[in-house]
């Protein structure tokens, strides 16, 4: 269990290029898939499916795909940078700006004339995409509005990651390739059916690179509640 919690803590977003002249196993690729393939998903209702792309020329084409940044994302992810780890260590929330790749760190000069940029930024160099799709005409039962459809992905992109994570592969998890327009020019090239939508997208590979990494979390203490909201102590002393 310890070697769990180990893996758990040590999982991280590798942002930074990868080296794409290395080609992934694919025993390794199947393990990551095999590990998505026994997540646990409401009802046991295994809503996604996989392509995998590490076709050159394929990756080329999506990474040419241009997505413009809103006003929005821009403003709260300049509000999530850390300058410096002891700010970081202070706030327990967000990203130490050394972290991420310098197009990421000017994000804070950016606006939406700047125009848009191409998903090979956001994407930088890798040999493997993993894109997962669901049937967006499904969802679990008595769930409104598919929460519990999307709570099963969530555990799908988990196992993925610590799987991955367990091979010594870099991993990344992109939201970007499931927003309109990007999401239909995807799936233009992919030839993926119209009720089929990607609920996310992995890049990965062998990091081309290593940068200074920091991870904060708040104590556990901080988020448990004991019996009533508001209550984080039963007054018998340290809770576990």
């Amino acid at each position: 269990m310890t070697g769990l919690l180990s893996l758990i803590e040590e999982r991280h977003s590798e942002r930074v290029p990868f080296d794409r002249s290395r080609v992934i196993a694919k025993e390794d690729l199947l393990q990551i898939r095999q590990a998505a393939r026994w997540s646990p998903t409401a009802d046991n209702m295994q809503n996604f499916e996989f392509i995998v792309v590490d076709d050159e020329k394929l990756l080329d084409e999506i990474g040419a795909i241009q997505v413009r940044l809103s006003q929005g994302f821009l403003r709260e992810h300049c509000q999530l940078l850390s300058f410096s780890e002891e700010k970081l260590r202070h706030k327990q929330i967000g990203l130490l700006a050394d972290m991420l790749p310098p197009w990421m760190r000017d994000l804070a000069q950016m606006d939406q004339s700047s125009g848009p940029i191409r998903l090979d930024h956001v994407m930088p160099d890798c040999p493997v995409l993993l894109i997962v799709f669901y049937d967006a005409r499904k969802r679990a039962p008595g769930s409104d509005g598919g929460v519990l459809g999307m709570m099963s992905l969530g555990c799908v992109l988990q196992n993925m990651w610590l799987m991955a994570d367990s091979l010594g592969l870099g991993f990344q998890a992109l939201p970007v390739l499931s927003v309109l327009p990007v999401e239909q020019a995807v799936k233009n090239l992919l030839a993926a059916p119209g009720h089929m939508k990607v609920a996310f997208t992995v890049r990965l590979g062998h990091p081309a690179m290593s940068v200074p990494y920091l991870r904060v979390r708040g104590e556990v203490a901080e988020f448990t509640h004991w019996n009533t909201f508001g209550n984080k102590s039963t007054g018998q002393g340290a809770q576990p």
